[in-house]
């Protein structure tokens, strides 16, 4: 039988539930890991596979998709993460909505013809067909699960509405969203426009992922920090916890058992109250962040310098030490607060 319910019938029985009841804030007898972006930004496998493959293309492929996400789990079980993270961009719900997206080496995701006039909002696919243009996604999950046999859970990711809309915008990552930005203020209303409709595509993506096999799901608002507290209350935390519950509702309407989410925002320790109470299991925290009392609220994911990576084994394993102590043995995620950096030596990890 499936522990605690996570995930629909026909899978491998889990052996490994660990990361799953923490998130969920039961007990556990040990503190599970992982690590964000594992795969993507440091192994040697994947880059190569990169460098001699189209992306975008590959991620259509389930298997290929599969191999990709398998890759952090072939070194010594030992260093195994708590985690098989999909590695299907995160822009596959904006490419669903019709727009196009290439990946530049060195770059990342680029959008040839970015959003820049409200008009611009009606050559959007309608949201509610997109899922339907996302079964690839959906496969390889399916495959994903069944190939990690019940030896670590599946967690299925989106980036949240407030990032994507910056990528929309942008045509690609930005340090200053000198595009993005200006929409809240001279285009406020286009601005909650484009928010509300990457959510309602949002939702069915990620009830999907569930469906599919994903056992757990992380939302991740990678510019939170970019907002400050007024703007973010305005126009990037309703549309996070309507996400949350959307998701929620749409899982107990298809009689589905829930699975814990988890909400990552980078750089938004002003809100780390708010989200601690957005209906999410967990709350990531980053390298900066002090937590406070949000603790006894929800369980806690993060939050070490990705940096410290870069350390000798012996003070990584301090640094390490340290935030266990901290953070103690209970409703706990040890991770980095970020995620690794491709020049990292995958033996430091």
């Amino acid at each position: 039988m499936e522990v605690n319910g996570f995930g629909p019938k026909g899978f491998p029985e889990s052996k490994n539930d660990t990361f799953l009841r923490a998130a969920c804030g039961e007990e556990t007898h040990y503190i599970p890991v992982w690590y964000m972006y594992q795969a993507g930004r440091y192994l040697p496998e994947f880059r190569e596979t990169q460098a001699v493959q189209d992306f975008i293309s590959t991620c259509r492929s389930p298997e290929a998709c599969c191999e990709l996400t398998l890759y952090p789990l072939k070194p010594d079980p030992g260093m195994r993460p708590t985690q098989g993270p999909l590695e299907n961009p995160f822009t596959s719900p904006v490419k669903a909505l019709g727009m196009e997206v290439t990946m530049v080496p060195g770059k990342g995701p680029s959008f040839p013809e970015p959003l820049r006039e409200e008009q611009d909002l009606e050559h959007l696919r309608d949201p509610a067909v997109v899922a339907s243009q996302l079964d690839y996604v959906f496969q390889a999950i399916t495959l994903t699960r069944q190939q990690l046999a019940g030896h670590v859970p599946l967690i299925g990711f989106a980036d949240a509405p407030w990032t994507l809309m910056i990528y929309m915008i942008e045509g690609g990552g930005s340090s200053t969203m000198a595009q993005a930005k200006p929409w809240l203020y001279q285009r406020p209303q286009a601005g909650h426009q484009l928010l509300h409709i990457l959510t309602d595509v949002l939702v069915p993506y990620l009830v999907g992922q569930v469906t599919a096999g994903a056992q757990a799901l992380q939302l991740f608002e990678s510019h939170a920090g970019h907002l400050g507290p007024q703007l973010f209350t305005k126009f990037a935390l309703p549309y996070i916890r309507d996400v949350a519950k959307r998701v929620k509702a749409k899982l107990q309407k298809a009689g589905l058992a829930p699975v814990p989410m988890i909400i990552f925002a980078k750089d938004g320790h002003f809100a780390l109250e708010e989200l601690a109470q957005a209906v999410y299991e967990v709350v990531g925290l980053d390298w900066t962040k002090a937590w406070g009392g949000v603790g006894k609220m929800v369980t806690l994911q993060g939050n070490l310098d990705p940096c410290s990576l870069y350390a000798s084994k012996e003070e990584i394993g301090c640094l390490v030490q340290q935030m266990l102590d901290d953070f103690g043995p209970q409703r706990y995620i040890a991770n980095l607060g970020r995620g690794l950096y491709p020049d990292m030596d995958p033996k430091h990890n």
